[in-house]
């Protein structure tokens, strides 16, 4: 996967994915994965409600292949309810309905955008956070 993502091969996927590269905040141990990137308003962002994102809790260094280019970077998690609800209803409405489910794996009720409060009802349910990415200077 990190081979190809940063090849034309993989043409707007190379936009639509990202291998993260980061040291776990207790063990050291090194992590590497693939994952669905979101650029929201010129910013890189991770969704997800997967344990790691603890990792970045307190901010952290990730190497980040995206676009072809590995880029060292900040990752910043965020928690609020409020915030990550609005990261995903802004993502969803910048794509559309149909492109916003397959991109973010999601199926919305009734073929319809959801409302914010839809988006933070299942924030709270599912505990999803988001990671803000941003270049080391």
């Amino acid at each position: 996967m990190r081979f190809l993502l940063r090849t034309p091969v993989m043409g707007a996927a190379r936009r639509q994915l990202m291998v993260m590269s980061f040291n776990g905040r207790k063990t050291g141990r090194r992590y590497s994965f693939p994952l669905s990137a979101y650029q929201i308003d010129k910013d890189l962002y991770a969704l997800s409600d997967a344990a790691w994102t603890r990792n970045f809790r307190d901010g952290a260094t990730a190497q980040v292949l995206y676009d072809g280019k590995t880029t060292s970077m900040r990752g910043e998690l965020i928690q609020d309810p409020a915030a990550v609800a609005d990261l995903y209803r802004r993502f969803a409405e910048s794509k559309g309905v149909k492109n916003a489910q397959r991109m973010m794996a999601m199926k919305f009720r009734d073929r319809h955008m959801p409302t914010l409060e839809d988006f933070t009802e299942a924030v709270e349910q599912n505990h999803l956070v988001a990671i803000r990415f941003t270049p080391l200077d």
